[in-house]
């Protein structure tokens, strides 16, 4: 497991640089892409406090949506083998489908289709969609090669283990114990390599949509975007926190993904405060780096939800076994879209 975690924070390190290379979007602005001065909105003096009021709001709504599903074992109805855990879970998992369809996916569309950009050839090509795809692949092949380094370093563990005759000579419950292990770990790998890659792709949009948020100093559109995003950072992180709670991971992982999580939006109004004198959302250099995150962001989520998450629990022993039950989750999925795409008005 240390080769993959490497590995995935490797991943997540380049991912993190390329975000913070949105800084050089400093680039003169063409004059048709210039911000009228006289709206009455745009207020620096006036948006300040509201960004901090937002860094505050976000912070522990996001800490309160992503550590609730790691307490949920110590509630009886909410036990992670339940099938109410199971509903939450689509829910949770149609919200992080939503978020990539309704809002990341629209908003890459928008700036790298935007008047401001060249038409040669950021009009003439799809680059949203060829991003989003390519993105949909990497994700796949990250997801396939870290499941197989673990599985194959699993597998090495337990043949140096069968080696030594004391550990099946002495006792027969060790065992036992090491045969219930074995048939549980690959889907405990699953959870795992799940957990990593969709807090990665989570991650790079939370630092993305803070930023936007830091740099912006249009008060109108500030205050629809606290309540949004609160609601969105709380539902998507529960999503997150009950793949982290399924993952197993001890205490201390569960505290520093669901720490990261957390933080990441709040950095990035932050990070878009400190940027707000030069920084111009409608620059060029910003639409394409923005807009090409907000893409690769985007091919990650839909692939996560759809694949890891959502057909994974459909086609799991526990929905196969029950209509009834697959019908709740289907509606529970569909709730946590519709919530997305109402929230799509505003955020």
């Amino acid at each position: 497991m240390a080769t993959t975690t490497q590995h995935m924070n490797q991943i997540f390190l380049v991912l993190l640089l390329i975000s913070f290379a949105i800084s050089p979007a400093i680039s003169t602005v063409p004059k048709e892409c210039e911000t009228d001065s006289t709206d009455s909105c745009i207020d620096k003096t006036k948006a300040l406090p509201l960004k901090i009021v937002a860094i505050v709001a976000i912070l522990v709504t996001s800490m309160l949506g992503v550590t609730a599903p790691l307490f949920s074992r110590y509630v009886t109805f909410l036990h992670p083998d339940g099938k109410i855990f199971m509903i939450i879970k689509c829910f949770a998992s149609g919200i992080i489908l939503g978020t990539g369809f309704m809002h990341v996916l629209p908003d890459s569309f928008e700036m790298l289709s935007s008047p401001c950009l060249e038409d040669n050839p950021w009009h003439k090509f799809p680059f949203t969609g060829f991003v989003a795809m390519l993105s949909g692949l990497v994700t796949l092949a990250i997801d396939s090669i870290a499941t197989s380094l673990y599985t194959k370093k699993t597998v090495a563990d337990d043949s140096e283990e069968k080696t030594t005759p004391m550990i099946i000579q002495i006792d027969h419950l060790p065992l036992t114990t090491k045969e219930r292990s074995s048939t549980c770990s690959k889907q405990l790998l699953r959870y795992r390599v799940i957990a990593m890659v969709l807090e990665l792709g989570i991650i790079v949009h939370s630092v993305v949509i803070g930023l936007s948020l830091g740099a912006t100093n249009d008060t109108c559109t500030i205050k629809g975007l606290i309540a949004a995003l609160c609601f969105h950072q709380m539902f998507e992180g529960m999503g997150l926190g009950g793949c982290i709670l399924q993952a197993e991971y001890t205490n201390v992982k569960k505290f520093v993904m669901a720490f990261f999580f957390s933080v990441t939006t709040p950095f990035g109004i932050a990070l878009g405060i400190a940027l707000s004198s030069v920084y111009k959302d409608n620059s060029p250099t910003a639409l394409i780096t923005v807009g090409l995150l907000n893409a690769c962001s985007a091919g990650l989520l839909i692939y996560m939800a759809l694949v890891d998450l959502l057909a994974a629990e459909f086609m799991g022993s526990m929905l196969q076994g029950s209509v009834k039950l697959q019908l709740n989750c289907f509606c529970a999925a569909l709730l946590g879209c519709g919530g997305m795409s109402v929230l799509a008005k505003w955020a």
